[in-house]
């Protein structure tokens, strides 16, 4: 970056904080400051100096002590353990030298924390090591343990980004004759590749970058078309992790990317948990990934977490923020102020407007939108969902009419978001007495990673669940659900009664296929769609009413009879129905001046915009993929 920025920095820092705060280096990490001491009790004997440096900076700004002030690391380690009570149920403790920081991972935060952050005070103050303190799951999760394990050990290459990536941001001056250009590279008129592509005379940026799951012939988004090298890209904006929108994200990695990508913590460690599993389902189908393990590593290593509401420079030209989209764990829509606010630009991603027992309501509060792209999943003015308590109370009731009759409930669910919410809705109907004390619940595929995960960020569920999971009761964990043993699915299969929560939710493979293999012939079974089936995926055949399906066995092909029960319940999307994309529109805060939209099939985006045209008076269009329009 131009030395005269970082001199502009460290003399309103110099300007703000006293003498005897003894700053001995200023720096850019990524898009945040960070200030180095020699007496960090200067800055944490009281909040009101780092609060007047943040407000004024409208930056975030990390406090470090000078590496001279680093106690020996086994000594810290030893003095922290002997500070936080042993309540806290430390889980692990890592020193990153080269960001003066111990990582806590715990259970309870709180007491790591201490009254009014005495502990942690006491911490850096004591130690020199600046605490980031992490929660520890509830549940056992491989790939969260893995992550942050790997960003531990690479520690000094992550430095390293971080630095380069400040050059990007603030290495140059954003022209005063800037345009901005949207293009489409997945995702228009359909559902799957979600990919969109920001530039301006300086800057390239990608919203997403997804695979369509359900699709063989035609899976990617048209990366081919930016007619550059893809390491030539500035960042990458992550909405959420669902395979639709981060699962070619890894691929960009593989191609020499080595820039940002802004997210969630949640969307972080979930990307890395389906991208990884997509691997290793391509792989024990004889089908080539696109990328190899290598690359998910590369992609956690360059993640930049973001708070939902948090400003953001993502380059001279661009400001990004995340608002809360309740769709799934750390799920956003992007945010994009773009010139100094000459154009904002709103990427809806996938929302849910609506109760969800999992999430929060949607965040509407956005002040300007000149553009909203926005998502069309069930834009038809047929696409109304059932009310969530008569969805609920259908969903017993059929529930317990298959059980009655000795048979088995196949759930086929996305991992991510849909089995948690129906782990709360059964469990719910557990607690209340509405399902028989010998209920069996079996859990299947990535579920019990992924609730593991939502565990370790209570804070971004709803407020009853959040309690729960701190109270250590949290339903994810409840007596009720049983981790399915793979060796045993044919068991399950032959027995009687079981309600099966299981991967993946289109039946597009994993162990809800094989289920379903399974239990199609028999009438005293079901299977209960609760999500989104694409076109061409083999759920949303069945939900169609197909009678039978050609089926390999032994290596012949039979004909498959689907004699059981088909229901869906539409009312548990974690998409907005027709009526809700609306009163989103409607109740936002700012009215946007155009809309565009994607994420839905051909029929469902044209007839949403129009829809919208009408009673808003907005221009709104439905783009297709590569069309590309000029924002400013």
């Amino acid at each position: 970056m131009p030395a005269e920025y970082l001199e502009r920095i460290e003399e309103q820092v110099k300007a703000l904080v006293p003498p005897n705060a003894m700053i001995s280096a200023v720096s850019m990490e990524g898009p945040e400051i960070v200030i180095y001491t020699r007496n960090p009790r200067a800055f944490f004997e009281g909040e009101s100096l780092i609060s007047a440096i943040v407000s004024s900076l409208k930056k975030r700004v990390n406090i470090r002590s000078d590496p001279s002030l680093l106690m020996e690391e086994a000594k810290a380690e030893r003095l922290i353990r002997e500070m936080i009570p042993e309540g806290a149920g430390i889980k692990s403790i890592l020193f990153n030298h080269p960001f003066s920081e111990v990582v806590i991972e715990a259970l309870k935060l709180g007491l790591v924390i201490g009254k009014g952050g005495e502990t942690s005070r006491r911490i850096i103050l004591e130690t020199g090591w600046s605490p980031t303190i992490i929660r520890a799951p509830t549940g056992e999760s491989e790939i969260l343990d893995g992550i942050r394990y790997y960003l531990h050990k690479y520690a000094g290459e992550r430095k390293k980004f971080l630095e380069r990536t400040a050059q990007k941001i603030y290495g140059q001056t954003a022209p005063s004759n800037n345009w901005f250009r949207l293009t489409a590279l997945g995702a228009f008129r359909e559902v799957g590749r979600s990919c969109l592509f920001v530039e301006s005379r300086i800057t390239k940026t990608l919203l997403d970058c997804g695979l369509n799951v359900a699709s063989r012939d035609d899976p990617y988004p048209y990366l081919e078309s930016l007619r550059f090298p893809l390491n030539e890209l500035d960042a990458v904006v992550l909405s959420h992790a669902h395979l639709d929108h981060v699962g070619m994200l890894p691929y960009l990695f593989k191609m020499g990317y080595d820039g940002p990508v802004y997210c969630t913590a949640p969307t972080r460690d979930l990307s890395a948990l389906l991208t990884f599993d997509l691997i290793d389902v391509m792989t024990k189908e004889n089908a080539e990934p696109p990328y190899g393990e290598k690359d998910v590593r590369e992609m956690a290593k360059h993640m930049i977490i973001r708070d939902y509401l948090e400003v953001t420079d993502i380059a001279p030209d661009m400001r990004l923020t995340l608002h809360n989209a309740a769709h799934m764990l750390g799920s956003a829509s992007v945010h994009l102020n773009l010139g100094e606010g000459s154009h904002n630009l709103l990427y809806s991603a996938d929302i849910k407007y609506g109760f969800t027992r999992l999430f929060d309501n949607i965040e509407l509060n956005i002040p300007r939108i000149e553009t909203l792209v926005l998502e069309s999943t069930y834009g038809a003015k047929e696409d109304i969902q059932a009310a969530r308590p008569e969805t609920e109370e259908r969903f017993l009731k059929v529930l317990k009419e298959v059980l009655d009759q000795e048979g088995n409930v196949l759930i086929p669910v996305f991992a991510v978001g849909r089995a948690q919410e129906l782990m709360l809705v059964i469990e719910n109907f557990y607690r209340r007495g509405l399902l028989s004390q010998d209920t069996r619940v079996l859990v299947d595929g990535m579920t019990k990673q992924a609730s593991a995960i939502h565990t370790a960020y209570p804070e971004y569920l709803r407020e009853t669940v959040q309690k729960r999971v701190l109270q250590n009761d949290s339903p994810f964990t409840s007596e009720l659900f049983k981790t399915a043993d793979p060796r045993k699915r044919d068991e399950v299969i032959n027995g009687t009664k079981n309600i099966i929560i299981a991967s993946s939710g289109m039946l597009t493979g994993g162990p809800s296929l094989q289920y379903f293999y399974g239990l199609a012939e028999d009438p005293r079974n079901a299977i209960f769609f609760v999500g989104w089936q694409s076109e061409g995926a083999l759920g949303r055949k069945i939900q169609q009413g197909v009678p039978s399906l050609p089926m390999v066995e032994n290596g012949r092909t039979r004909s498959l009879k689907i004699n059981m029960r088909v229901e869906s319940f539409e009312g548990f999307s974690g998409h907005s129905d027709r009526l809700q994309l609306v009163s989103y529109v409607k109740n936002m805060r700012a009215k946007p001046k155009r809309i565009f939209t994607n994420h839905g099939e051909k029929s469902k985006c044209i007839e949403l915009a129009k829809h919208l045209s009408q009673k808003f008076n907005i221009s709104s269009a439905s783009l297709s993929n590569l069309d590309a329009v000029r924002l400013r």
